[in-house]
């Protein structure tokens, strides 16, 4: 997600938005791929279902993402907001229960994806990183 960092938030979010989408849809690759090796599906049109579903879901999931984070940082007109972030994890969480058909799981899913979101832009702003040898 080099790209998505690049510039002030609250700005360029289609593109921002379609960077997300396919990270999503990437995402959902991996995680169907991982689901049709461990459930075995009965044929390989049910295997296609499933990764049809879970792609579009994961895309959908980064798309809310996306356009949620960027139009907050719009309308709260204040750039670099953990909030923001908060804002478009819990907007994708909403998603997640919808889709599950579940009040709990949209609860629990947003608070853990707003959770999440902001943490991960307080660790960007912080400059934190996970990966490379230490700054000293």
């Amino acid at each position: 997600m080099a790209g998505y960092w690049d510039g002030p938030e609250g700005e360029q979010c289609a593109q921002r938005t379609w960077l997300t989408t396919r990270v999503g849809a990437a995402a959902g690759l991996v995680g169907t791929a991982y689901r049709i090796i461990l459930l075995r599906p009965g044929s390989a049109l049910a295997a296609l279902q499933m990764a049809t579903a879970d792609s579009v879901t994961m895309a959908t999931l980064g798309a809310v993402f996306g356009l949620s984070t960027c139009l907050s940082a719009q309308v709260r007109d204040e750039p670099h907001s953990p909030l923001d972030y908060f804002v478009g994890g819990c907007a994708s969480g909403a998603v997640v229960g919808a889709r599950a058909r579940s009040y709990f799981t949209g609860t629990v899913s947003c608070l853990g994806f707003g959770f999440t979101a902001a943490l991960l832009k307080i660790a960007n702003i912080e400059g934190w990183r996970l990966t490379g040898p230490p700054k000293l």
